[in-house]
């Protein structure tokens, strides 16, 4: 650990930060992260990437999550938290660093590969087919592997029984919490090891927010690893194992999503006013 990142003095963005004893909360540092991932699931490693030539949104962040994990990413808007799941999942290219799935390295292969591999993603916008049936949105889940559709669309509606119930409903019909649950249910279909959930809860009422993160805890306790970026934090904090706060596109802070709730550096220094609001 560098003597810019230590949890006392300055942090990682050059802001004086103060010591918190009985804080699980550790200041990111590639010494840490190394150290910790070595038995990873999914582990980032330095990860440069951004939309433009020349211009990046992450700049060297590192990221890991365990098998059977519940991993958070909260931070300040622009922080680069969504732009780090699309680069996981091959949707924006990686410059530099990596990223390696059980072992092997998977840095910028195609979302299409990824699939197969046990990688899901569920965007934040436009994660449904509107026009297609509950049924036939779950059938485009399972298009590489027809011949499991019957016994994952059982999985998926008994996971989430409204599927079943609307099976012949067009998912456009359905309300935002509803339509969220099909993408979740679509992604689920392949049968992932890990998820990656894009801004699961955002637009929805506190209501549908508050069905969203409880079947985010169910995909979980199936034994899916899951890493969700969210701008909820209090909610997203209180269901994950662990978590990690974004800044300038690296990983600033980590620890345990209690440790994080509980951390008046954390709400104070990344999440600001809207953090103090949430938290």
């Amino acid at each position: 650990m560098s003597d810019n990142e230590t949890s006392a003095g300055i942090g990682p963005t050059g802001v004086p930060i103060e010591e918190t004893p009985d804080s699980d909360t550790e200041v990111c540092s590639r010494e840490g992260h190394l150290g910790a991932s070595g038995n990873a699931l999914l582990r980032a490693d330095e990860v440069t990437a951004g939309y433009l030539p020349g211009v990046s949104i992450l700049n060297g962040t590192d990221l890991y999550a365990n098998e059977g994990e519940l991993v958070g990413i909260i931070g300040p808007n622009g922080a680069g938290k969504s732009t780090l799941l699309k680069a996981m999942f091959g949707l924006v290219k990686i410059t530099s660093g990596s990223v390696v799935l059980r072992g092997e390295e998977i840095t910028n292969r195609k979302a299409h590969e990824l699939v197969p591999l046990g990688v899901g993603f569920v965007p934040q916008t436009n994660n449904v087919f509107a026009a297609l049936t509950v049924e036939e949105n779950l059938e485009m889940g399972v298009f590489l592997r027809p011949r499991a559709f019957k016994e994952r669309f059982s999985f998926v509606t008994d996971l989430f029984p409204v599927l079943g119930d609307r099976r012949a409903q067009r998912a456009g019909s359905l309300s935002g919490g509803e339509r969220q649950m099909v993408a979740m249910g679509r992604a689920l279909m392949m049968e992932p090891s890990v998820l990656l959930l894009d801004e699961p809860s955002a637009g929805l009422s506190p209501a549908m927010q508050d069905e969203v993160f409880f079947n985010t805890k169910q995909i979980n306790q199936t034994g899916v690893t899951v890493v969700m970026v969210e701008q909820n934090a209090r909610r997203c904090l209180q269901i994950c194992d662990r978590g990690y706060v974004l800044d300038q596109g690296r990983s600033a802070y980590t620890g345990p999503g209690a440790g994080l709730i509980d951390d008046p550096k954390v709400v104070e220094l990344y999440l600001g006013t809207l953090g103090r609001a949430s938290l």
